[in-house]
């Protein structure tokens, strides 16, 4: 408890030190402001950083309650309740992991994952990203047959899309009847976007969801998706068709491994965590915050014994150094080769991880000297698990 109590200390006084703005959060606010006053959601831009708002109607929607508070305060209920959202992200990862439970390492875990690059940018921009992961690795541990599963993954991709990627995985390793749920949960999002802001709503699906340049610059250091990697080492703002074609391939790949891990191998972690770095590194932006999955994936391998990899894993995603490297101004387009690994460890990491996934769920490779763990349900139709062989089984 004490480590725990030092770091949330530490990180608050920084934030008052540092004056963080919590730019994200303005925004959601003003979001929220639009739908009450009636004004444009779409047309304001927040911030000296000139920030629109880039999620559908929705989202909005739900950021109403955002506007009953002052500023001051709303930053304040932002990073309290973030710290919650980490707190119950180690416990869903803890079990979604397989690992013993008890107080203490829970809470350690909280205390160094505040700081993870990702958490730690996830709550000084004041953003959503660990209460959608949340929702989606919440519902996703979910027994098979549970009512309404599929439903709380809905309404995360109907709050910020790139979620939706789980509903295919769903589909995919044969778990039909989530996947209509959850198909079922977006489009009811939807509608209601379209019933409370029908204007915003035609605005949104019929322009905004297409302009990816409104989220930010896809070239920058933040963006360390696979596109933002290419367009610094090519020294071009847009990759074109290199791009398209790697993304398309590595979504193809992906998808087929997260099955692979499921239906062959019945590893229901790995399937869910290759669905979520697929989306990671093809998605057209993924802000370093966004890569918040760094936590499961950390519990997976300590959990399964890879304490080299998960080591490896947190100096990563603690590194920051694509902060440290001068990236002014159009310095991003300018980096020398030597720099690109420092400048895009995130999409070269979930690429390397990628292969790892495949190996480790490759025919025996998957097994040697691991603990067996209690089985998660196997999708419907897939083969009954080796009890023997380990598991069963979002600026923007």
């Amino acid at each position: 408890m004490g480590v725990l109590v030092l770091s949330l200390a530490v990180f608050a006084a920084l934030c008052v030190v540092l004056r963080i703005p919590m730019a994200d959060t303005l925004v959601y606010r003003a979001e929220g402001a639009a739908v009450v006053d009636g004004t444009a959601l779409y047309g304001f831009t927040v911030t000296e950083w000139h920030l629109p708002a880039t999620y559908p109607p929705f989202a909005a929607i739900l950021f109403v309650p955002t506007t009953w508070v002052p500023v001051g305060a709303l930053k304040v209920v932002f990073v309290a309740g973030n710290a919650a959202l980490l707190a119950l992200l180690v416990r869903l990862s803890w079990r979604f992991a397989g690992l013993p439970a008890g107080p203490v390492p829970p809470l350690v875990a909280v205390a160094l994952g505040l700081w993870l690059e990702p958490v730690f940018q996830t709550v000084v921009f004041g953003q959503v990203n660990l209460a959608l992961i949340c929702l989606v690795l919440w519902d996703l541990s979910r027994p098979e047959h549970a009512i309404g599963k599929g439903f709380a993954l809905g309404v995360a991709a109907g709050i910020k899309l790139t979620p939706a990627v789980f509903l295919v995985y769903l589909l995919l390793t044969g778990r039909v009847r989530s996947g209509l749920v959850g198909l079922a949960s977006l489009t009811g999002t939807v509608l209601l976007g379209a019933l409370v802001l029908p204007e915003a709503s035609v605005e949104f699906w019929t322009r905004r969801v297409f302009e990816t340049n409104r989220i930010g610059e896809s070239w920058i250091v933040d963006n360390q998706s696979l596109r933002g990697m290419l367009s610094r080492a090519l020294h071009t703002t847009d990759p074109g068709p290199l791009w398209t074609v790697t993304a398309a391939l590595v979504g193809a790949g992906g998808l087929l491994l997260a099955r692979r891990a499921v239906v062959r191998a019945g590893l229901e972690t790995w399937g869910v965590l290759v669905t979520a770095l697929t989306a990671l590194l093809v998605s057209p932006i993924s802000w370093s915050h966004h890569w918040v999955w760094c936590v499961p994936l950390l519990a997976v391998l300590i959990a399964e014994g890879w304490w080299r990899t998960a080591a490896a894993v947190g100096v990563v995603w603690t590194a920051r150094t694509f902060w440290v490297v001068p990236h002014t101004g159009d310095l991003d387009l300018r980096f020398a080769w030597w720099q690109q690994p420092l400048v895009s460890p995130y999409a070269l990491f979930g690429m390397a991880l990628l292969g790892f996934a495949l190996w480790r769920v490759g025919p025996g490779a998957a097994v040697a000297g691991r603990r067996p763990v209690a089985p998660l349900p196997a999708p419907r139709g897939a083969p009954a698990p080796d009890r023997t062989t380990g598991r069963g089984g979002t600026r923007g």
